[in-house]
């Protein structure tokens, strides 16, 4: 049952895309598909890189913990450490990990770079619709 609400969802959720994609209703849309995938990528590869940084740092020193209360150090495995990046870059964090030690100001980048990048895109977006 699960597995087909899963496959139910995922097709919902791809049948929204397209249809975002292809819904030419708006005569003059400021939407750039270039810029769309500048973005993704952008984005995409600050994750990854932010999150190769804090699996370098988790060599030096822990990076991110379960609790400030306690200090459990979450295990420095780079899947773990790659979803606390992309947490950080696509929100500003769910609370299951928690920045600690120089993490903490990598963190605070990440974060403001996840927030300024999309204003960034839709700002180049609506400059480059009065260029037409």
């Amino acid at each position: 049952m699960s597995n087909a609400l899963v496959f139910i969802a995922i097709i919902f959720i791809v049948a929204n895309l397209i249809y975002f994609f292809r819904n030419k209703t708006y005569k003059k849309s400021y939407f750039s598909t270039a810029l769309f995938m500048k973005l993704f990528f952008v984005l995409l590869g600050v994750t990854f890189g932010f999150g190769i940084l804090y699996y370098a740092l988790s060599f030096q020193e822990t990076v991110v913990v379960q609790s400030l209360s306690d200090n459990t150090p979450i295990k420095h495995s780079f899947g773990n450490l790659l979803y606390f990046s992309g947490v950080t870059m696509l929100s500003v964090g769910y609370g299951d990990m928690l920045p600690i030690n120089a993490a903490r100001f990598f963190a605070l980048i990440q974060a403001a770079i996840g927030i300024l990048l999309p204003t960034a895109y839709f700002m180049k977006a609506l400059d480059h619709s009065k260029d037409e």
